[in-house]
């Protein structure tokens, strides 16, 4: 998981340094629209839009004078689900038929048939369940950001796969129906991040073979030498997404950064012993896919050779 899906709110220069983002990174970021320079040193991280329109949403709901039932990314807002990619400047709503009506600028209005099995409530609101919310973005979302959407809630154990596929036939033959079952097909559980779920569609659309996730190296006494996230094992190569920023969230207590890099470096070499390539990308390189298909293209040649 990348450190900078972590923070929320505010965040410093020197809290993104120590956490081993560098100032070439942050200026790259400010200027693809992920942070917000605030001023000198201080930064507006992900995740404040995402809180924004939590209260917006529940203004909202609290000023309608006909009811609805909050849906699609405005119902991932508050399940949690995190949105890639995707607009909240409006709130999303269904209503059921007879209902009438295009919404208004502050309101996105559905139409469409919502078995009360599929509503739940969150923070007193009545809001479509987590599988229906899945399959709603699936439905409406480019493939990326629904991948994003469903990797999550897969991961949480909030959804099954079956509950998903079950959620979309019942729907039947609506629109975005195809779009989502190949969603929900693509979608994986053991996605650990944003990051990880778009480097899985980066590798899909550039036509590498499909990774195994979360592979696990051992020694040949069967003791674990580390994880990693992506690996194809025809190849002897091993994928890791953000590499260098994942230090924060691994440390022990106590441990200092500097120690951490340098176990993971010795996790690395054991690993390139056993015959294993390496292939690192960050957040940055995500908006690269001909740089990151390079390096893998690079060590998938040096793989079986070094085998």
């Amino acid at each position: 998981m990348s450190q900078l899906e972590s923070w929320r709110g505010l965040l410093r220069r020197a809290d993104a340094l120590a956490e081993g983002l560098s100032d070439g990174e942050l200026a790259r970021l400010v200027r693809r629209g992920d942070l917000e320079r605030l001023q000198r040193g201080a930064y507006l991280a992900p995740g404040t839009d995402v809180e924004r329109h939590r209260l917006v949403v529940a203004a909202t709901v609290a000023g309608l004078r006909r009811p609805g039932v909050v849906s699609h990314t405005s119902a991932a807002v508050l399940h949690g689900l995190p949105l890639w990619g995707t607009s909240t400047t409006r709130v999303h709503l269904i209503r059921r038929p007879p209902a009438a009506g295009s919404g208004s600028a502050r309101v996105h209005l559905h139409v469409a048939r919502l078995p009360d099995d599929q509503v739940t409530v969150v923070d007193g609101v009545l809001v479509t369940d987590v599988a229906r919310t899945v399959v709603d973005l699936a439905r409406t979302l480019p493939f990326e950001p629904a991948v994003v959407a469903a990797d999550a809630a897969l991961a949480a154990r909030t959804v099954v796969p079956a509950s998903l596929t079950a959620c979309l036939a019942d729907m039947g033959p609506v629109p975005g129906a195809r779009r989502a079952a190949r969603v929900l097909q693509f979608a994986d559980g053991r996605s650990g991040s944003v990051g990880e779920s778009r480097s899985r569609v980066l590798i899909r659309r550039i036509g590498l073979p499909a990774p195994e996730l979360q592979v696990r190296v051992e020694r040949p006494d069967g003791s674990v030498v580390g994880r990693s996230d992506f690996g194809w094992h025809a190849q002897r190569t091993l994928g890791e997404f953000d590499g260098r920023v994942k230090y924060g969230r691994l440390l022990r207590p106590g441990q200092d950064p500097g120690d951490a890099v340098f176990e993971d470096k010795l996790r690395e070499d054991e690993m390139r012993d056993a015959g294993w390539q390496m292939a690192r990308w960050t957040w940055g390189d995500l908006d690269r896919p001909g740089v990151v298909g390079a390096r893998l293209h690079r060590a998938f040649s040096r793989g079986p050779r070094a085998a």
